[in-house]
């Protein structure tokens, strides 16, 4: 029994960091000039829906512009939208499969990102797989669309959230743990409910104003 216990904190004290597979992909393609999003999301597992969201959210929250979600958005919107109508995989087409990252952007985004990180570390493991199953992509893409379409919009102050709950949600997808993915969505369905508040605030404000 003793054995037995240590060899469980031994597994859960060795259990690789999420991190690490993107960090050490992008910093080895950066070296070898082949640093896209296309590449990167292949070298990480092209096939599967958890990691694409893991990927483009990353991108979603590296500093960027004033209205640079407009662009950022747009893998994310076209992955959810591919799972909401039942695809196998995530299909990039060649544009979006092109562009390149900046890895210096990316690795700072991801050590910034080692708060959130470290807590799902702790806590992530195969659970409530009911939750994810393949019956459930389509209504689970449909929520994951609705959240990508508040991060498309550009509505100051609004984009970090949607983006944190896609975050969280694909981390839950790639390691197959049901709960963490319900607690993304929610999070993502506030960030939603959050986005809606601002939009309409601004709407009413601009009426006032006009009027």
């Amino acid at each position: 029994m003793a054995g037995d216990h240590m060899a469980g904190r031994e597994g859960t004290r060795r259990r690789p960091s999420l991190s690490l597979p993107i960090l050490r992909t992008s910093r080895s393609q950066h070296r070898a000039g082949t640093l896209t999003l296309g590449s990167l999301l292949s070298a990480l597992g092209g096939a599967s829906f958890g990691w694409a969201i893991v990927v483009f959210s990353l991108v979603a929250i590296l500093p960027l512009p004033p209205g640079s979600t407009l662009l950022t958005a747009l893998p994310l919107l076209m992955t959810t939208a591919q799972m909401m109508l039942g695809f196998d995989h995530v299909r990039l087409p060649g544009p979006l499969s092109r562009i390149a990252i900046d890895p210096e952007r990316l690795r700072r985004t991801v050590l910034g990102l080692r708060p959130v990180t470290r807590r799902l570390e702790r806590v992530l493991r195969p659970r409530l797989t009911a939750l994810i199953a393949r019956r459930n992509d389509r209504i689970m893409g449909l929520i994951l669309f609705v959240v990508a379409f508040a991060l498309f919009l550009p509505v100051p102050l609004s984009a970090w959230f949607p983006a944190i709950s896609l975050f969280v949600v694909g981390v839950g997808l790639v390691e197959r743990d049901g709960l963490v993915v319900a607690l993304g969505l929610g999070f993502g369905l506030a960030s939603v409910a959050l986005t809606a508040a601002i939009v309409t605030s601004v709407v009413l404000g601009a009426e006032a104003i006009l009027h």
